[in-house]
């Protein structure tokens, strides 16, 4: 596929798929624009160019129904302020007065589209949505690195109906540093594993396993990994359906000469509250009824010893219920580990993403991926549709 620097804008109508699926705070404010900034050099460059920019992106799941909560007002506002230029926002994406409007747009114009899911033509990916969409560029730019693991009609359908496509600079910053960090990476390569389910993430320690030398996991899903091993959990979250894939992890692990790392001990309590009280244990001393909820300091040690000779780092998915204070400091040590260090640090995945942040650690990271599902699919091996999309586009040329 191309990047939109190898494309001819000039003077001709670009539209810009990016990813605004901002957090929004109760009165409609912006709790964190990082993904409305990862969209402003591939902006700007249109614009030097002297295009037409037609921007279009999601917001939330309104299921195909318009929720007025979640229009673009607020994202379209926040990047007049960031370009320092007028925004001309629509409370549509499709019908006859953006078709006018669009073809009345002056060169270094921008047109900011309403949210593409208040049609459920959009996650269907329907062929005649993407046509209409379509019917709007002369160019077709996909920058929406957090949105490509889905197949919708503005990712992957309207590809087929837009003579030229490319990539923005968002999508091949991602995929140069996953390229540098999955295939060909500086070693060693340690992978950290974290979050809730053993099921989310199963096929992404399958595929670490053949490229990894470390695997650290933590997070909930450690507990069906510990119970597999014939420990105590107590209440912990465990998959119970998934304890024999747990064992044949393991025993892959062990057999590929992969260095496999479980939590040692972990900080427990009866209930997930604030108020809850705490204690820690070595994994083999977990009390029935109670829970693991973070892993615990002598965890965080050993962990700080795999990762001290790493060259790359690859972490989605915290290490406790970091939201609860009592349950933060295993995955703000692991922040903080990987701040400190002279690897390569790649971190993806929502919660991951907040917990750098809260650490105030981003600055130090190597680079935050924008996409949490994405992410993940890369890192277990799979092809992204809206990738794939762009190369039989391409193909397609030729």
């Amino acid at each position: 596929m191309k990047f939109i620097n190898e494309v001819d804008i000039k003077g001709k109508r670009v539209l810009c798929r990016f990813d605004f699926n901002i957090p929004l705070d109760d009165n409609l404010n912006i709790a964190d624009d990082r993904r409305i900034r990862a969209a402003v050099p591939t902006i700007n460059y249109a614009l030097d160019e002297g295009a037409k920019v037609i921007i279009v992106s999601h917001l939330g799941r309104p299921k195909g129904k318009v929720v007025e909560n979640l229009r673009l007002t607020p994202a379209a506002r926040r990047l007049s302020r960031l370009i320092d230029k007028e925004v001309i926002v629509e409370r549509d994406c499709i019908g006859e007065d953006i078709t006018y409007l669009i073809n009345t747009m002056k060169p270094k114009d921008i047109v900011f589209l309403e949210n593409l899911r208040f049609h459920k033509e959009e996650t269907a990916n329907d062929d005649e949505f993407a046509r209409k969409l379509a019917a709007y560029a002369d160019v077709y730019v996909d920058d929406a690195f957090g949105n490509a693991h889905r197949s919708h009609a503005s990712n992957v359908g309207i590809t087929k109906y837009v003579r030229e496509c490319c990539a923005g600079f968002l999508v091949k910053r991602e995929l140069n540093f996953f390229t540098n960090a999955l295939e060909n990476p500086r070693r060693p390569l340690v992978a950290i594993i974290g979050g809730s389910k053993v099921s989310d993430k199963l096929e992404a320690i399958a595929n670490l396993v053949k490229i990894a030398d470390k695997i650290i996991v933590g997070g909930g899903m450690a507990f069906t990994f510990l119970k597999s091993l014939g420990l105590e959990v107590g209440s912990s979250l465990v998959e119970d359906d998934l304890i024999r894939k747990a064992q044949d992890v393991i025993k892959t692990v062990s057999q590929s000469g992969v260095r496999f790392y479980l939590p040692v001990d972990c900080v427990i309590a009866q209930k997930r509250e604030k108020s809850a009280v705490t204690k820690n244990v070595p994994v083999q001393e977990m009390i029935p009824n109670w829970m693991g909820l973070d892993i615990g300091p002598a965890s965080i040690r050993l962990f700080s010893e795999v990762l001290n000779d790493a060259r790359t780092v690859v972490w989605n998915g915290p290490m406790g219920v970091f939201e609860i204070d009592a349950f933060s400091r295993g995955t703000y040590a692991v922040a903080r580990m990987l701040a400190d260090s002279h690897a390569m640090t790649i971190v993806g995945g929502g919660d991951t993403d907040v917990a750098i942040q809260r650490t105030g650690e981003n600055d130090n990271i190597s680079y935050i991926s924008t996409g949490g599902g994405a992410f993940l699919e890369l890192v277990e091996g799979k092809k992204l549709p809206a990738i794939e999309a762009l190369n039989e586009s391409e193909r397609n040329q030729k």
